[in-house]
């Protein structure tokens, strides 16, 4: 697709995204990515754009729960190939390890099973970088079980809450102050 009606598609596909202020809790603007899900178009270019600078780089993609799963789905068929789950605590039945992370508005556990052989390329994808806590313990995660972290992306990166100062360098498409 030329780089213009790239752009007009993504535009169009940001627009979709739904701003909810005090959501889980007060002074939390919770980013909605439904409707951007429901359109297939939106969908597709969102995909394709996550993925596109890591094209050839890795081997498998990991995306971490919840609506990190949906787009790194997307992804994983799109760039052809598997798919592994980056689960909160208790949802796996063996898990390899466990990672505990501070969220803007409380702690969390993620946990991974040891699917992958030991340096596996894995491009991370999540749906929104906010404090960067969760991508982190998905890295750290992701590198103790013995892979290889090739790159980091996200849909939606919510500038100024510290997310890029604790990840570095990740690709993201979309920006919000």
């Amino acid at each position: 697709m030329p780089s213009a009606e790239l752009s007009a598609a993504l535009a169009r596909a940001e627009s979709l995204i739904r701003s909810i202020p005090d959501y889980p809790e007060p002074g939390i603007l919770f980013r909605d990515i439904t409707p951007l899900l429901a359109d297939a178009e939106a969908l597709r270019t969102t995909t394709e754009a996550i993925i596109e600078p890591f094209t050839g780089q890795f081997d498998v993609i990991a995306g971490i729960e919840a609506r990190g799963f949906l787009i790194a789905s997307a992804a994983a068929i799109a760039a052809g190939v598997g798919l592994i789950p980056i689960r909160k605590a208790g949802k796996l039945p063996r898990p390899a390890a466990s990672v505990d992370y501070a969220l803007e508005y409380g702690t969390a556990t993620i946990e991974m099973h040891d699917d992958l052989p030991a340096g596996s390329r894995v491009l991370l994808i999540d749906d929104v970088l906010a404090t960067g806590g969760t991508l982190a313990a998905g890295r750290q995660l992701i590198e103790r079980l013995g892979s290889h972290v090739a790159g980091i992306s996200v849909l939606f990166e919510i500038d100024g809450l510290g997310g890029r100062d604790l990840i570095g360098d990740l690709h993201t498409v979309f920006h919000s102050a």
